[in-house]
């Protein structure tokens, strides 16, 4: 009988080529916590590290009948598993990159339907200041459209700071009813 423990690793690889499930066994309890130590330390979690160790150890069962080891068995191991750390890293970096694609398109798509708002309020309120009173669109359009101060529209159309102030506050009532329901839609 033998004692799996006791054979040294090229021993275990000629009987893991004759389909040695024992020494595949004996394989795996020596190198799993080394290699899993390894793939931890490297990736973001303890599940892709044992999937990666996992997958190296299928891989090698898989090719048993193949297997050409010109290494040592650990170093042979260890960089499969840089390899496969590295296989993960890429995935990482390429989910990463489509989730700030992603993200950065959702932006943008956001910001081209924002603009787009902004656009068609920009034109209902255009709309509603042509439908005020005409000293009062007047009046709005100094202080709103060219940023008059209200004593400089006073003094430019001739009327009284109140007037002006007066004029203002229908402009913006009227305005702010008109808008309050076309707001209500685009929210």
């Amino acid at each position: 009988m033998h004692s799996y423990p006791d054979f040294t690793d090229n021993e275990l690889i000629d009987l893991l080529r004759q389909g040695d499930e024992n020494a595949f066994t004996e394989i795996y309890n020596r190198y799993w916590k080394k290699l899993f130590t390894i793939a931890s330390n490297r990736v973001d979690s303890l599940e892709d590290a044992e999937e990666i160790v996992q997958d190296i150890f299928i891989s090698l069962w898989n090719r048993k009948n193949d297997l050409q080891i010109r290494l040592e068995l650990s170093s042979y191991l260890a960089v499969s598993v840089k390899y496969r750390v590295f296989q993960t890293l890429n995935r990482y970096f390429q989910k990463r990159k489509y989730l700030d694609y992603i993200l950065t398109k959702e932006q943008f798509d956001n910001s081209t339907q924002q603009l787009l708002d902004f656009k068609e309020l920009q034109h209902e309120l255009a709309k509603y200041v042509q439908r005020l009173p005409e000293k009062c669109q007047l009046v709005f359009r100094l202080s709103r459209e060219e940023g008059c101060t209200q004593k400089q529209i006073a003094e430019k159309l001739n009327l009284s700071e109140k007037t002006v102030e007066a004029h203002l506050g229908k402009a913006f009532r009227i305005l702010r009813i008109k808008l309050s329901s076309f707001l209500t839609t685009l929210l």
